[in-house]
């Protein structure tokens, strides 16, 4: 497995010890590209989740305007995957350097496919599970759009 760059590892880091939650506005526009029940998933998400599924959503938005609803839904939901593995910043870090060597560090690795199980248990449309699975032909936009930060 390639590892990200160390910048991006870096500002990643960085940004995720803000525990400011996302504004009201930021709020607002997420939850207008979902539905009720992934809207409920994207909830659940940790403040610094949601606040870099919006950020990495926005980017994606520039890099692909004709993104359709359910690619924006699966932008936000990305990362949702992360959220069963349990572990804050710390872990984070450690599960990115160490990699897959415990159970926990595993589910944090399989977040791709943990997040399309659990978007596709909250009634997301197919291309939003596809997407957060790492899958369609939005996948390599989203890509860009994440390892951007």
């Amino acid at each position: 497995m390639a590892l990200p760059p160390v910048g991006h590892l870096v500002r990643r880091f960085a940004r995720s010890l803000n525990r400011r939650p996302p504004s009201a506005a930021d709020d607002r526009w997420a939850e207008a590209w979902l539905a009720a029940g992934p809207a409920a998933l994207w909830a659940s998400m940790p403040v610094a989740d949601r606040r870099h599924s919006i950020e990495v959503a926005r980017r994606f938005r520039q890099r692909r305007p004709e993104a359709s609803h359910a690619e924006m839904a699966g932008a936000l939901l990305h990362d949702v995957g992360k959220t069963v593995a349990g572990l804050g910043t710390a872990g984070r870090v450690l599960a990115t350097v160490v990699g897959p060597r415990t159970p926990r560090l595993r589910r944090y690795h399989d977040h791709e496919a943990i997040g399309a199980r659990l978007a596709a248990t909250a009634g997301a449309d197919a291309a939003t599970v596809a997407l957060v699975g790492g899958a369609g032909p939005a996948a390599t936009d989203l890509q860009a759009a994440d390892d951007s930060i």
